[in-house]
This record gives C-alpha cells, structure tokens and sequence, in this order.
C-alpha cells in the first residue's frame, strides 16, 4: 500500500511513517515546514518529503491519504482530496487498524509522564526479551529512536505505545487512544489540558471513560489512587481487572524511599525489589511503579522488572543535560503545564539542594497561549531562584495575554522577555558558578539552550 501522510513531521505521525515504512508499505509525506531532526530522520528511512500542502501532490496516486491532526478544513490539499472524494484515514485509526491489529497492545495514558512510563516500560519489556514494538512521543536513550515495529524477536505479538488524550483529527474529535484497543491500559492521572479542545476537566474525563471502555474483559487497568479525578472515571464503569498504584490505603502498588533516592517496590504489602537509578523526583517513582505493574500483566516477574529499571537512561528532553560551562549546568526539560514545571523543579531540587536553580520558561502548548493556566505559573515557579519568562511578541506563537502580568507575583526574581537574544544574554549576566538552567519548553525554544551555552563559553574566555 501506498501511502501518503499529511502532517508527517509532527512527532506521532512521523513516527507513523516509520512504522509503516518497517511494515512494508510505501510511505511519502508532506507538512508545512519541513527540518531536522525529523526530516533527517524520515529521509534515512527513505521516505519522501514534500514542503507545503499542494493539491498537485494528488498526482502521487497513493492508495490511502493519512491524516494529521494539525491539517484542518481550508487546507489545501485535503480540500482537494474531499472534493475528489480521494479515500483519507487519521493517524490513529490507521495505527489501530494496520500496525496494532492482532497485537497485545500496552497503553499509557495520563496528563503528565505519558512519555517517560511508556519508555520505561518498553525498555523493561525489552531487556526482559520480550523484543516490543513501541511508538512513544520522545526518544528514549536506551533506543535512541521513537518509534520501531519489532524487536529482535518478529514475532513478538507486544506493542507499547503513548496513548494521547488529545483528538484525532479535524473529522474525529475522539481521543486518539480509543482507537488503540488496549489490552494494558494504564491511567497514569488526569488534570485539565488542552483548553483548545475540551472545555473543562469533566469533559476530558469523558474521553478516559472512553478509553476504559474498550479494554477488554482479559485486560487490565492500571491506575493511580492517588487521584480523584481517575476514581470518577473508574466509578462510571471498568470492565477490566483493575490494579492501583500510589499512596493511597487501596493502591495495590506502594513504595518506600530512601535516603539515597533507591525505593522499595511492595504488591499488596509484599516486597518486590529495590529500584537502584540515577533519576530524582515522586512523579518518577510513580511512573516506576505503573511500568512495573504493566509489565507484570504481560508476565514479567516485579524482581526483573525492578532491575531493568536500574538500566533505564530516560528520555531525550526530560531533565537532559545540554552542557556544562564554567560550572554551570544547563538542563532541557520539556515541561510545559504547571503542575510539569513545578515537578520538573522540585525533582532537580532535590539533587542540586541549596544551589541557585535559574527557571527559563517558553509557555508555548496551546492552553497556554489561550491563558487558562497562566494564574498557575507563579505558584510553579515559586522553588526557582531566578525565573526568566519568554513570549513571542508576533506570530503564530505570539501569546495572547501578558507574561509579564503573569509572573509578576513573584516579585523582583522573575523577568519576562520577548526577544530571544536579550533573554540569553541576561541570563548568563545572571548566571555564576554553582548554578543549574533549568530550561522549560515543549517546543524548540529557538535552540536557547545552545545560545545559552555559547555566551557562557565567550564570558568564561574574557574573564
């Protein structure tokens, strides 16, 4: 099959074409910009790339038009393909209906830490040779791609992929993950999101409902007790076997730090293991503990689990060093909601301790540029030393409220700017040995990381 995506350089559908391409078919593709690293990517894959949507792309006759969710009414190609009545498919219905088909498929959904707990998993299922396909929304260092169809192993039947909550395309408004049937569904927890599409927490617990409901009878819902708004979903219907993990009395999976950052890991009162790994913060710990109790449902002993987790070497983007200059560290971290960037802080707090941390934040995801969160910045940002804020001041990205109103709670440690240049360079002004840039975007930021780093190296040589 031939076929031919729009949209192809956002993270999930290029990852789609990866998988599409392993699989056999030919792929081609267009987005409105397309540049590295994911067209680098898609061109060792062989697969063609066209810039901009231009109805005479038609003239490559593919048997199936692939949708993304970025493409909308108006767009020019899929004008063309509507009124030819040319036959289309989103992303995720083509996911469900080619690559996961006849597959145990392990789902992990959540506001926050989707990506981290479907790469610890799928690195726990692979070092315990069960060869996983996976398609996860960052890249996982231990893979060092996001997205593949098998494992060493082809007929291994497991797929773990990052289920989103977010809809499916312009003629879909259902989640995407109700089109992945899960047999393994995990529910990490649930916040409002995505203000651009759904009008309040209500609504977005209707699409879990969803979710839940298509887990089959044999299946398994993983969930955390620690939050409330999981516990309506669940209480509106779960056919499934259930497991809970967190703090909470009726959570089946609990754990217990100690003071070196180790945990032990308990299943209904009885220890499993203790996890040994580099990686700080509660929210990480919890993700542990629902890739473990995911695996488990595949088969895998908690003890093996346990120990691929102190192999585990994260996510590209999540608390990844960028470089170190003169003493100072310089960290890419991709979160973006409030409660994220308040996680995000209080994780690398607890490794550096009392050294200044320097809070560096692009809110860029749509909610936030529609406003809905911006009241909650201030209290996120609030165990940041210095906190320097940036908005566009045009464009696409151009926020539509004051950033600087917004941080102004927080009194004279925080600054906003509209220009990347000036930002950077009162930064480093800023900046003096010890310190750790904590640098927050779920986009590229400009590469602000790198610009950071580069001032830093010329002030070191002139001192």
């Amino acid at each position: 099959m031939h076929i031919h995506i729009l949209g192809i350089c956002g993270t999930f559908m290029g990852g789609l074409a990866v998988l599409a391409k392993e699989a056999g078919h030919t792929v081609t593709g267009c987005d409105a910009n397309v540049y590295p690293p994911m067209s680098t990517q898609l061109a060792q894959q062989g697969i063609a790339l066209i810039t901009g949507y231009d109805p005479e792309q038609t003239k490559l006759t593919p048997d199936l038009y692939v949708i993304g969710n970025v493409v909308s009414r108006g767009n020019p190609l899929m004008e063309e393909i509507l009124n030819r009545g040319l036959p289309y498919v989103s992303g995720p219905q083509w996911i469900g209906d080619h690559i996961l088909k006849d597959r145990w498929v392990l789902a992990v959904a959540g506001t926050h830490g989707k990506t981290t707990t479907s790469s610890m998993l799928t690195w726990i299922l692979e070092d315990c040779g069960y060869s996983p396909g996976f398609l996860i929304g960052g890249v996982p260092l231990n893979f060092g791609v996001s997205a593949r169809l098998h494992g060493k192993d082809k007929s291994s039947i497991f797929f773990v992929i990052e289920a989103d909550e977010y809809d499916t395309a312009f003629f879909d408004k259902r989640s995407k993950f109700v089109h992945y049937h899960a047999k393994t569904a995990v529910l990490n927890n649930l916040e409002f999101d995505h203000a651009d599409i759904f009008a309040d927490l209500a609504a977005i617990e209707t699409q879990f409902h969803h979710f839940v409901r298509t887990v089959p009878g044999v299946g398994r819902v993983i969930a955390n007790a620690n939050e409330a708004s999981l516990q309506r979903v669940i209480d509106r219907g779960c056919w499934s076997d259930m497991e809970r993990f967190g703090s909470r009395a009726n959570a089946d999976w609990t754990l217990q730090v100690h003071g070196d950052g180790s945990f032990d890991v308990f299943f209904q009162k009885e220890k499993q293991g203790t996890v040994q790994w580099a990686l700080d913060g509660e929210h990480n710990r919890h993700n542990a503990l629902a890739a473990i109790a995911a695996a488990r449902h595949v088969g895998v002993p908690p003890a093996a689990a346990i120990a691929a987790l102190g192999k585990f070497e994260n996510v590209k983007r999540r608390m990844e060093v960028r470089g170190t200059v003169g003493g100072i560290t310089v960290y890419d971290d991709f979160a973006h909601h409030p409660t994220a960037i308040a996680t995000t802080i209080a994780g690398l707090r607890q490794r550096v301790g009392t050294s200044r941390i320097l809070a560096v934040l692009e809110p860029r995801s749509n909610t936030m540029k529609l406003g809905t969160m911006k009241a909650a910045l201030p209290d996120s940002l609030k165990d940041a030393d210095l906190v320097f804020g940036y908005g566009a001041a045009s464009g696409k990205e151009a926020l539509g409220w004051s950033l600087a109103d917004a941080l102004s709670p927080l009194g004279e440690k925080a600054q906003a700017f509209d220009n990347l240049d000036i930002l950077s360079d009162a930064i480093v002004r800023a900046a003096r040995t010890g310190d750790h840039i904590l640098v927050m975007s779920n986009g590229g930021f400009g590469n602000v990381h790198q610009k950071i780093l580069d001032l830093l190296a010329k002030t070191c040589q002139t001192k």
